[in-house]
């Protein structure tokens, strides 16, 4: 089939696009698909919301939308091919597999999954309804709207403090409002929230209820802070986790986590053979920018392995699939 791909990865974030570096280095016919259903980020993926990377080896300061750029520049250096498309669907078969977008069908020997996740929205009452009206998920793509007033991060995490410490460039005061005893930022950020006076932490703490008019004006906690339990605020933001985007990859065999993670062995295989995977949404404790980096260049390095290891009967009909 003359457009048979070697590989096609899923997901254009940091892993994805490290992954079609390596595969276009090793000269694999290679589509890398920007996106996949439950998510809009643009190629780069969630690196391009951050503000300050600082912890990629070879740069001491950057944005992440200048790594993205960086890494989206080197594969487009080798003759790979990068969609701005959604994957909607993969089938299997003898010949391999067949990845169906909106607008097309990409036949290939290999899937490398790069797809990431997605912020994991508060649960409390009010959220829904105050969604983008208050309620956000992103200190650098909204914070700007909060100048000179009182937002709060919901959630603990390193994610939670580089949060706040963005809002703070903007608002005038920002909570960290965390469920447990104390937050658990790394210790150059821990460093930086002590010395913020705009910050406060308030522990041991949920919010319970959500509440504003036409947008956010309060909330409710479920237990006093300086003698109240209502907390006037004018935006809230969460930080507490993300959901894996695995759902095409189990449609298609792969074993997960109880937290819906891929599963993948130290050469980034799956399961299932010719499906291979990178990056936020596998299984790996330790989730940084150069960890998917180099999870997504060991998977494209095991589906070249793989594409030489096998011969492929090419069954497809180009047009069935394209219906």
């Amino acid at each position: 089939m003359k457009n048979m791909y070697d590989t096609a990865i899923i997901g254009a974030g940091v892993a994805g696009l490290a992954a079609a570096m390596y595969a276009g280095r090793l000269n694999l016919k290679t589509v890398i698909l920007s996106a996949t259903s439950g998510t809009e980020l643009p190629v780069g993926g969630v690196i391009t919301l951050t503000d300050t990377v600082e912890n990629y080896p070879g740069f001491k300061h950057l944005t992440g939308q200048e790594l993205a750029q960086k890494l989206e520049e080197h594969a487009s250096a080798y003759d790979i091919e990068i969609k701005e498309e959604k994957a909607a669907d993969i089938i299997k078969d003898k010949a391999g597999f067949v990845v169906k977008t909106e607008k097309s069908a990409y036949h290939t020997k290999t899937i490398i999954f790069a797809t990431g996740t997605k912020w994991k929205e508060l649960p409390m009452k009010g959220a829904k309804e105050f969604k983008n009206k208050g309620v956000h998920y992103c200190a650098l793509c909204d914070g700007a709207i909060f100048k000179d007033k009182i937002v709060a991060v919901v959630g603990g995490s390193d994610t939670a403090a580089k949060e706040a410490l963005l809002l703070a460039q903007y608002g005038k005061k920002v909570y960290i409002i965390y469920r447990g005893g104390k937050i658990r930022p790394e210790p150059v950020n821990a460093k930086l929230i002590e010395k913020n006076k705009k910050i406060k932490i308030i522990t041991n703490t949920n919010i319970v209820e959500i509440l504003g008019d036409k947008f956010v004006n309060k909330a409710i906690l479920d237990k006093e802070y300086n003698g109240s339990k209502e907390l006037k605020l004018n935006g809230i933001f969460g930080a507490i986790g993300h959901i894996p985007l695995s759902g095409l990859a189990v449609k298609l065999g792969v074993k997960v986590n109880d937290k819906k993670e891929i599963i993948i062995d130290r050469d980034s295989k799956t399961n299932v053979k010719g499906v291979f995977a990178a990056g936020d949404v596998v299984d790996s404790g330790f989730k940084q920018a150069i960890t998917g980096v180099a999870e997504g260049v060991i998977a494209a390095h095991s589906a070249y392995a793989y594409v030489k290891e096998n011969e492929f009967v090419c069954l497809f009909d180009d047009e069935e699939y394209k219906k």
